[in-house]
């Protein structure tokens, strides 16, 4: 299989209908050696394609904080995206969210919802669990939206980030990568890692994930 085959199977959506397998023969089961010359071949080959092709994708026009009821856009069914409006017991897509003020007091004084989001950003944008560059393209009072792009084929995913109104010092978020069907839990461990840095911050995530 080719680099580019390697790709479009894992990362792009697959046809409406595929072809059969290939039978093997019994050439197919003797080992490969991959010897120098494949490597610089492939690394070529990726050096190419990294240059010809660029899978950013456009941005979903469902993303921002939905209307009825207000909260952000569940996830599609691909395993590529986890929101905290999804079910508890979507296990694939769930995320809880996170409290910038939690109960058990450690963080001592209380925070404002602007001095969270000041936290947030800085959190984002110095944490890269992925290698994806972050980057702010939206800010608003109570929402934000960064996009994470992938430093080779500049695949991107986008994540949100909602204050809801009220006493509770709540943030709803959702990570979904833009193309493919998988991610390998990109979404879930960039989660992760944001949360865990702004734990050092003093918030906390409302349930465990």
């Amino acid at each position: 299989m080719s680099l580019l085959s390697s790709v479009v199977a894992c990362c792009l959506p697959p046809p409406t209908s595929a072809a059969p397998p290939r039978l093997l023969n019994n050439k197919d089961h003797r080992p490969r050696t991959v010897g120098r010359r494949d490597l610089v071949l492939r690394s070529s080959e990726l050096a190419t394609l990294a240059a010809i092709f660029h899978f950013s994708g456009t941005k979903p026009s469902y993303l921002g904080v939905q209307k009825n009821p207000p909260s952000l856009a569940l996830c599609p069914a691909t395993n590529n995206c986890v929101s905290t409006s999804e079910k508890i017991s979507d296990s694939n897509h769930y995320a809880p969210p996170w409290n910038y003020n939690p109960n058990d007091g450690r963080r001592g004084k209380p925070i404002s919802k602007d001095e969270a989001m000041k936290e947030l950003i800085e959190v984002v944008t110095k944490t890269k669990p992925d290698n994806f560059s972050p980057r702010v393209v939206e800010k608003g009072d109570d929402y934000i939206r960064v996009e994470y792009e992938s430093p080779i084929f500049g695949f991107v995913d986008d994540v949100e980030f909602w204050f809801p109104p009220g006493k509770k010092s709540i943030v709803q978020y959702r990570s979904a990568s833009r193309s493919g069907f998988i991610d390998f839990n990109a979404n879930k461990k960039r989660v992760k890692a944001l949360r865990l840095a702004l734990e050092k911050k003093g918030w906390a995530s409302e349930s465990s994930f």
